[in-house]
């Protein structure tokens, strides 16, 4: 069987290892698409760093990754409505197609869901293979870099349009890739206040440069930026960081009927006070991956009217040199990291 570099979960620990692995086969169902970009993603820290949610999710050896683009080398005999050399990205979410989401347009609550990268082998190689249900053809108009990050992109459109923003004052907390997106977006959309918060000096600087007003929660409250302001509470929160405090502090600041999209995962144990959700009136949505495909039409109407991604993209590095894009983002030191082939 053909072979194909990969980076893989070879050992059951910390790290990520470049290997020589099988070149997927394709179904009648599939396209082989050969890859040239791909970015890390928080998941693939998790992975990387092998902490609990990575031992108890991810099977050792696999090839990970899910954040990519590339152009298509081989069609299965049922694949219709792509051709070989068409430049694509691709939902990184598989789903059954036959239970009741499915059928009738919910495939983003699809239980049968998989994940590439997570669950079957994923993109961090020369070639991934994907079900032609999941492709997205690719625009000239829009960067390669840009959509080797449609999989994030999407995370923080789902999140951001879930409610209407078009005038409120938005909170975001957590000024990672995504959150920076995210408010990013509702500025785009006219939000009339976007702040977002964190404590990480790098992320703190990167969101000021995309013109966010920024708190940073070590030194300085919401509260304060807040009245500087003039806001009265926080019509819709995006809560991005996965870190209780902050998830408390945007429970805090909201306005009565307030509306919380959150992606990021809390742990199980955090400590809420929910007399303030019932008697403030909040609404609180989980968000899980993207909308299929809903907000795929939706990230392309953005780019397409002005939104401008790639200040959030702060280094590419070749495939081979892999290890240097991990060990910034374990330090947090960057925003979206690109890895590409020669």
């Amino acid at each position: 069987m053909a072979k194909m570099k990969a980076l893989t979960k070879k050992f059951p620990k910390k790290g990520i290892w470049l290997e020589n692995v099988d070149k997927p086969t394709i179904g009648d169902n599939d396209v082989l698409i050969k890859v040239s970009k791909m970015a890390i993603c928080g998941t693939d820290l998790h992975i990387y760093l092998w902490d609990e949610w990575a031992k108890n999710t991810i099977p050792v050896g696999m090839t990970i990754g899910h954040e990519y683009v590339g152009t298509i080398v081989e069609i299965g005999s049922n694949v219709h409505g792509f051709s070989i050399g068409d430049k694509v990205t691709g939902e990184g979410h598989t789903v059954c197609g036959s239970c009741r989401h499915c059928r009738t347009g919910s495939k983003h609550l699809c239980k049968a869901t998989s994940s590439i990268g997570v669950n079957i082998n994923g993109s961090f190689a020369e070639y991934v293979k994907l079900p032609y249900d999941n492709v997205w053809k690719c625009i000239d108009s829009i960067d390669d870099s840009v959509y080797s990050i449609f999989d994030p992109f999407g995370n923080a459109v789902h999140t951001t349009l879930s409610y209407d923003v078009f005038g409120k004052n938005v909170l975001v907390t957590g000024a990672g890739p995504i959150g920076i997106m995210a408010g990013m977006i509702a500025k785009h959309l006219r939000a009339k206040n976007v702040i977002i918060t964190d404590v990480n000096p790098y992320r703190i600087e990167l969101a000021k440069k995309v013109g966010l007003h920024v708190v940073d929660v070590s030194s300085s409250s919401i509260t304060d930026k807040a009245k500087q302001l003039n806001i009265d509470g926080f019509d819709v929160g995006l809560e991005m960081s996965g870190n209780p405090f902050a998830f408390n502090d945007m429970i805090e600041s909201m306005a009565i009927g307030g509306n919380i999209s959150l992606l990021a995962i809390q742990k199980p144990d955090v400590q809420v006070d929910w007399n303030k959700i019932v008697f403030g009136a909040l609404n609180l949505k989980g968000i899980y991956g993207r909308e299929m495909f809903k907000t795929w039409y939706q990230m392309q109407d953005l780019l397409e009217t002005g939104l401008d991604l790639s200040p959030v993209i702060t280094h590419t590095f070749k495939f081979e040199d892999f290890q240097k894009g991990f060990d910034l983002m374990e330090k947090g030191n960057c925003g979206k990291i690109i890895l590409e082939w020669d």
